[in-house]
Protein backbone atom coordinates (compact mmCIF):
# COMPACT_ATOMS: atom_id res chain seq x y z
CA UNK A 1 0.00 0.00 0.00
CA UNK A 2 1.18 3.51 -0.78
CA UNK A 3 0.35 6.75 0.97
CA UNK A 4 -1.01 9.85 -0.67
CA UNK A 5 -1.27 13.19 1.07
CA UNK A 6 -4.79 14.54 1.05
CA UNK A 7 -7.06 16.58 3.25
CA UNK A 8 -9.39 14.57 5.43
CA UNK A 9 -12.40 12.87 3.92
CA UNK A 10 -15.24 15.13 2.70
CA UNK A 11 -17.36 16.25 5.61
CA UNK A 12 -14.59 15.28 8.00
CA UNK A 13 -12.69 17.22 10.62
CA UNK A 14 -9.51 19.18 9.92
CA UNK A 15 -7.01 19.92 12.66
CA UNK A 16 -6.70 23.50 11.39
CA UNK A 17 -10.41 24.31 11.36
CA UNK A 18 -10.95 27.83 12.71
CA UNK A 19 -14.73 27.91 12.60
CA UNK A 20 -16.32 29.63 15.57
CA UNK A 21 -18.71 26.81 16.43
CA UNK A 22 -17.52 23.25 16.87
CA UNK A 23 -19.53 20.68 14.91
CA UNK A 24 -22.30 19.01 16.89
CA UNK A 25 -22.22 15.32 17.72
CA UNK A 26 -24.96 14.80 15.13
CA UNK A 27 -22.87 16.58 12.48
CA UNK A 28 -19.90 14.39 13.36
CA UNK A 29 -22.10 11.31 13.16
CA UNK A 30 -23.15 12.31 9.66
CA UNK A 31 -19.52 12.91 8.70
CA UNK A 32 -18.58 9.49 10.07
CA UNK A 33 -21.35 7.81 8.10
CA UNK A 34 -20.15 9.57 4.95
CA UNK A 35 -16.57 8.45 5.55
CA UNK A 36 -17.64 4.84 6.14
CA UNK A 37 -19.81 4.77 3.01
CA UNK A 38 -16.90 6.07 0.96
CA UNK A 39 -14.61 3.42 2.45
CA UNK A 40 -16.98 0.71 1.24
CA UNK A 41 -15.46 -2.08 3.33
CA UNK A 42 -13.24 -2.14 6.39
CA UNK A 43 -11.43 -4.38 8.86
CA UNK A 44 -11.56 -2.77 12.30
CA UNK A 45 -9.15 -3.55 15.12
CA UNK A 46 -11.64 -4.06 17.95
CA UNK A 47 -10.20 -3.76 21.46
CA UNK A 48 -13.49 -3.67 23.33
CA UNK A 49 -12.87 -0.08 24.44
CA UNK A 50 -15.66 2.43 23.88
CA UNK A 51 -13.90 4.15 20.95
CA UNK A 52 -13.48 1.07 18.79
CA UNK A 53 -16.85 -0.21 20.06
CA UNK A 54 -18.61 2.86 18.69
CA UNK A 55 -16.73 2.54 15.41
CA UNK A 56 -17.73 -1.12 15.09
CA UNK A 57 -21.37 -0.26 15.85
CA UNK A 58 -21.45 2.54 13.27
CA UNK A 59 -19.59 0.57 10.60
CA UNK A 60 -21.97 -2.36 11.05
CA UNK A 61 -24.93 -0.03 10.58
CA UNK A 62 -23.49 1.60 7.47
CA UNK A 63 -21.65 -1.28 5.80
CA UNK A 64 -23.32 -4.41 7.17
CA UNK A 65 -21.29 -7.52 6.32
CA UNK A 66 -18.64 -5.36 4.64
CA UNK A 67 -17.48 -4.38 8.14
CA UNK A 68 -15.33 -6.97 9.88
CA UNK A 69 -14.34 -6.55 13.53
CA UNK A 70 -11.09 -8.31 14.39
CA UNK A 71 -10.11 -8.92 17.99
CA UNK A 72 -6.42 -9.53 18.61
CA UNK A 73 -6.13 -12.10 21.41
CA UNK A 74 -2.95 -12.50 23.43
CA UNK A 75 -1.69 -12.59 27.01
CA UNK A 76 -1.61 -8.76 26.99
CA UNK A 77 -5.38 -8.53 26.48
CA UNK A 78 -7.50 -8.44 29.66
CA UNK A 79 -9.84 -11.43 29.85
CA UNK A 80 -12.89 -9.35 30.73
CA UNK A 81 -12.21 -6.94 27.87
CA UNK A 82 -12.23 -9.88 25.45
CA UNK A 83 -15.49 -11.17 26.89
CA UNK A 84 -17.12 -7.73 26.66
CA UNK A 85 -15.89 -7.21 23.09
CA UNK A 86 -17.33 -10.53 21.96
CA UNK A 87 -20.66 -9.81 23.68
CA UNK A 88 -20.90 -6.34 22.10
CA UNK A 89 -20.12 -7.64 18.61
CA UNK A 90 -22.86 -10.25 19.01
CA UNK A 91 -25.37 -7.59 20.10
CA UNK A 92 -24.46 -5.40 17.12
CA UNK A 93 -24.73 -8.30 14.67
CA UNK A 94 -21.18 -7.60 13.53
CA UNK A 95 -19.14 -10.06 11.52
CA UNK A 96 -16.29 -10.88 13.91
CA UNK A 97 -12.98 -12.69 13.80
CA UNK A 98 -10.52 -13.49 16.60
CA UNK A 99 -6.84 -13.65 15.69
CA UNK A 100 -3.95 -14.63 17.93
CA UNK A 101 -1.22 -12.00 18.09
CA UNK A 102 2.35 -12.88 19.02
CA UNK A 103 3.83 -9.66 20.37
CA UNK A 104 5.10 -11.55 23.42
CA UNK A 105 7.33 -13.58 21.08
CA UNK A 106 9.14 -10.40 20.07
CA UNK A 107 12.23 -9.79 22.23
CA UNK A 108 11.94 -6.05 21.54
CA UNK A 109 8.47 -6.06 23.07
CA UNK A 110 9.46 -8.28 26.02
CA UNK A 111 12.34 -5.97 26.94
CA UNK A 112 9.67 -3.32 27.55
CA UNK A 113 11.30 -0.15 26.17
CA UNK A 114 9.52 3.20 26.17
CA UNK A 115 8.26 2.52 22.62
CA UNK A 116 6.89 -0.91 23.55
CA UNK A 117 3.45 -0.05 22.14
CA UNK A 118 4.99 0.37 18.69
CA UNK A 119 5.92 -3.32 18.53
CA UNK A 120 2.50 -4.41 19.80
CA UNK A 121 0.62 -2.26 17.27
CA UNK A 122 2.95 -3.34 14.47
CA UNK A 123 2.04 -6.95 15.20
CA UNK A 124 -1.70 -6.22 15.36
CA UNK A 125 -1.89 -4.03 12.27
CA UNK A 126 0.19 -6.55 10.34
CA UNK A 127 -2.39 -9.23 11.15
CA UNK A 128 -5.23 -6.91 10.15
CA UNK A 129 -3.55 -6.18 6.83
CA UNK A 130 -3.26 -9.88 6.03
CA UNK A 131 -6.92 -10.44 6.88
CA UNK A 132 -7.98 -7.47 4.74
CA UNK A 133 -6.17 -8.90 1.73
CA UNK A 134 -7.59 -12.37 2.30
CA UNK A 135 -11.13 -11.02 2.65
CA UNK A 136 -10.85 -8.57 -0.24
CA UNK A 137 -11.51 -5.64 2.07
CA UNK A 138 -10.27 -2.19 1.04
CA UNK A 139 -9.28 -0.62 4.35
CA UNK A 140 -8.06 -1.32 7.86
CA UNK A 141 -9.07 1.02 10.66
CA UNK A 142 -8.71 1.68 14.37
CA UNK A 143 -10.52 3.71 17.03
CA UNK A 144 -8.10 6.65 17.32
CA UNK A 145 -9.85 9.92 18.34
CA UNK A 146 -8.80 13.56 18.68
CA UNK A 147 -7.86 13.14 22.37
CA UNK A 148 -5.13 10.72 21.31
CA UNK A 149 -3.29 13.42 19.37
CA UNK A 150 -1.98 15.06 22.53
CA UNK A 151 -1.07 11.89 24.39
CA UNK A 152 2.11 9.81 24.52
CA UNK A 153 1.31 6.98 22.11
CA UNK A 154 4.29 5.32 20.39
CA UNK A 155 1.86 2.98 18.64
CA UNK A 156 0.82 5.86 16.38
CA UNK A 157 4.00 5.34 14.39
CA UNK A 158 2.83 1.83 13.46
CA UNK A 159 -0.52 3.29 12.47
CA UNK A 160 1.18 5.63 10.02
CA UNK A 161 3.56 2.98 8.67
CA UNK A 162 0.78 0.49 7.97
CA UNK A 163 -1.68 2.99 6.49
CA UNK A 164 -4.39 2.52 9.07
CA UNK A 165 -7.46 4.73 8.75
CA UNK A 166 -9.07 6.31 11.82
CA UNK A 167 -12.63 7.25 10.83
CA UNK A 168 -13.54 8.67 14.25
CA UNK A 169 -10.52 10.95 14.10
CA UNK A 170 -11.32 11.97 10.53
CA UNK A 171 -14.84 12.90 11.63
CA UNK A 172 -13.50 14.91 14.58
CA UNK A 173 -14.68 12.75 17.47
CA UNK A 174 -13.38 13.47 20.96
CA UNK A 175 -13.92 11.15 23.93
CA UNK A 176 -16.85 13.29 25.02
CA UNK A 177 -18.38 12.93 21.55
CA UNK A 178 -17.81 9.18 21.54
CA UNK A 179 -19.57 8.72 24.87
CA UNK A 180 -22.42 11.02 23.87
CA UNK A 181 -23.14 9.19 20.62
CA UNK A 182 -22.69 5.78 22.23
CA UNK A 183 -25.28 6.77 24.81
CA UNK A 184 -27.67 7.98 22.09
CA UNK A 185 -27.28 4.61 20.38
CA UNK A 186 -28.04 2.80 23.67
CA UNK A 187 -24.62 1.16 23.77
CA UNK A 188 -24.62 -0.08 27.35
CA UNK A 189 -20.86 0.42 27.74
CA UNK A 190 -21.06 4.12 26.82
CA UNK A 191 -19.41 5.20 30.10
CA UNK A 192 -17.02 2.27 30.56
CA UNK A 193 -13.56 3.20 31.83
CA UNK A 194 -10.53 2.81 29.60
CA UNK A 195 -8.49 -0.38 30.00
CA UNK A 196 -5.15 -0.31 28.23
CA UNK A 197 -3.24 -3.44 27.31
CA UNK A 198 -1.82 -5.29 30.31
CA UNK A 199 1.76 -4.53 29.25
CA UNK A 200 1.15 -0.97 30.45
CA UNK A 201 1.14 -2.25 34.04
CA UNK A 202 4.93 -2.80 34.04
CA UNK A 203 7.71 -0.23 34.57
CA UNK A 204 9.76 0.41 31.44
CA UNK A 205 12.77 -1.89 31.36
CA UNK A 206 11.08 -4.51 33.52
CA UNK A 207 10.87 -7.59 31.32
CA UNK A 208 7.38 -8.68 30.31
CA UNK A 209 6.60 -12.37 30.62
CA UNK A 210 3.43 -14.34 29.95
CA UNK A 211 3.45 -15.50 33.58
CA UNK A 212 3.48 -11.94 34.93
CA UNK A 213 0.81 -10.83 32.45
CA UNK A 214 -1.42 -13.63 33.73
CA UNK A 215 -0.82 -12.48 37.33
CA UNK A 216 -1.94 -8.97 36.49
CA UNK A 217 -4.94 -10.24 34.54
CA UNK A 218 -6.10 -12.32 37.51
CA UNK A 219 -5.49 -9.46 39.94
CA UNK A 220 -7.50 -7.00 37.84
CA UNK A 221 -10.28 -9.53 37.27
CA UNK A 222 -10.54 -9.77 41.06
CA UNK A 223 -10.79 -5.98 41.35
CA UNK A 224 -13.56 -5.89 38.74
CA UNK A 225 -15.45 -8.65 40.51
CA UNK A 226 -15.24 -6.63 43.72
CA UNK A 227 -16.97 -3.72 42.01
CA UNK A 228 -14.07 -1.33 41.29
CA UNK A 229 -14.37 0.54 37.97
CA UNK A 230 -11.45 2.99 37.76
CA UNK A 231 -8.32 1.13 38.79
CA UNK A 232 -5.04 -0.45 37.80
CA UNK A 233 -2.88 -3.14 39.41
CA UNK A 234 0.72 -2.22 38.57
CA UNK A 235 3.50 -4.81 38.66
CA UNK A 236 5.72 -2.21 40.30
CA UNK A 237 8.75 -4.52 40.67
CA UNK A 238 9.32 -8.24 40.96
CA UNK A 239 7.81 -8.35 44.48
CA UNK A 240 5.32 -5.48 44.63
CA UNK A 241 1.78 -4.90 43.39
CA UNK A 242 0.86 -1.21 43.41
CA UNK A 243 -2.89 -0.72 43.32
CA UNK A 244 -4.38 2.48 41.92
CA UNK A 245 -8.06 3.20 42.55
CA UNK A 246 -10.05 6.42 42.28
CA UNK A 247 -9.63 8.38 45.55
CA UNK A 248 -13.37 8.11 46.39
CA UNK A 249 -12.83 4.31 46.47
CA UNK A 250 -10.03 4.45 49.08
CA UNK A 251 -12.42 3.86 51.97
CA UNK A 252 -14.00 0.90 50.18
CA UNK A 253 -10.63 -0.72 49.48
CA UNK A 254 -9.40 -0.12 53.03
CA UNK A 255 -12.37 -1.85 54.63
CA UNK A 256 -10.70 -4.59 56.65
CA UNK A 257 -12.59 -7.47 55.11
CA UNK A 258 -12.04 -6.34 51.51
CA UNK A 259 -8.45 -5.25 52.12
CA UNK A 260 -7.53 -8.59 53.68
CA UNK A 261 -9.18 -10.47 50.81
CA UNK A 262 -7.24 -8.49 48.18
CA UNK A 263 -3.94 -8.87 50.01
CA UNK A 264 -4.43 -12.61 50.45
CA UNK A 265 -5.36 -13.16 46.82
CA UNK A 266 -2.51 -11.09 45.41
CA UNK A 267 -0.04 -12.88 47.65
CA UNK A 268 -1.38 -16.16 46.30
CA UNK A 269 -0.55 -14.82 42.85
CA UNK A 270 3.07 -14.33 43.91
CA UNK A 271 3.34 -10.74 45.15
CA UNK A 272 5.21 -10.25 48.41
CA UNK A 273 4.04 -6.67 48.98
CA UNK A 274 0.60 -5.25 48.16
CA UNK A 275 0.45 -1.43 48.26
CA UNK A 276 -2.05 1.37 47.64
CA UNK A 277 -0.90 4.35 45.58
CA UNK A 278 -2.09 7.38 47.56
CA UNK A 279 -2.08 9.52 44.43
CA UNK A 280 -4.92 7.39 43.15
CA UNK A 281 -5.83 6.10 39.72
CA UNK A 282 -4.54 7.96 36.67
CA UNK A 283 -3.87 6.80 33.14
CA UNK A 284 -0.26 6.36 32.08
CA UNK A 285 1.32 6.53 35.52
CA UNK A 286 4.22 4.40 34.24
CA UNK A 287 5.02 7.24 31.82
CA UNK A 288 5.77 9.62 34.69
CA UNK A 289 9.39 8.48 34.77
CA UNK A 290 9.99 9.53 31.14
CA UNK A 291 11.48 12.89 30.26
CA UNK A 292 10.10 14.96 27.40
CA UNK A 293 13.05 14.03 25.18
CA UNK A 294 12.59 10.33 25.94
CA UNK A 295 8.93 10.60 24.96
CA UNK A 296 9.80 12.34 21.70
CA UNK A 297 12.34 9.64 20.80
CA UNK A 298 9.93 6.83 21.68
CA UNK A 299 7.02 8.51 19.93
CA UNK A 300 8.70 8.40 16.54
CA UNK A 301 9.31 12.17 16.49
CA UNK A 302 5.81 13.46 16.27
CA UNK A 303 2.11 12.92 16.58
CA UNK A 304 0.02 11.15 13.94
CA UNK A 305 -0.25 12.86 10.57
CA UNK A 306 -3.54 14.76 10.68
CA UNK A 307 -3.92 15.22 6.93
CA UNK A 308 -2.66 11.93 5.56
CA UNK A 309 -5.23 9.56 4.12
CA UNK A 310 -3.69 6.21 3.13
CA UNK A 311 -4.61 4.39 -0.02
CA UNK A 312 -6.57 1.13 0.24
CA UNK A 313 -5.18 -2.37 0.14
CA UNK A 314 -4.50 -3.49 -3.43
Amino acid sequence: MSVMVEMNAPGGWRSGDNTNAAPSVEAKREALETILRQMGSVVIGFSGGIDSMLLVRMATGVLGQNALAVIGRSATYPTREFEEAMAAAERFGTRTMVVETEETDDIKFRENPANRCYFCKTELFGKLGVIAQQEGIRWIADGTITDDLGDFRPGMKARREQNVRSPLLEAGFSKVDVRALARQLSIQEWDKPSFACLASRFPYGFGITTENLMKIDEAETLMRDLGFRQFRVRHHDDKTARIEVAPPDFSKLLDDGLRNLIVARLKELGFLYVTLDLQGYRTGSMNEVLTSSEKIRADGHGLPDRDVKPSPSP
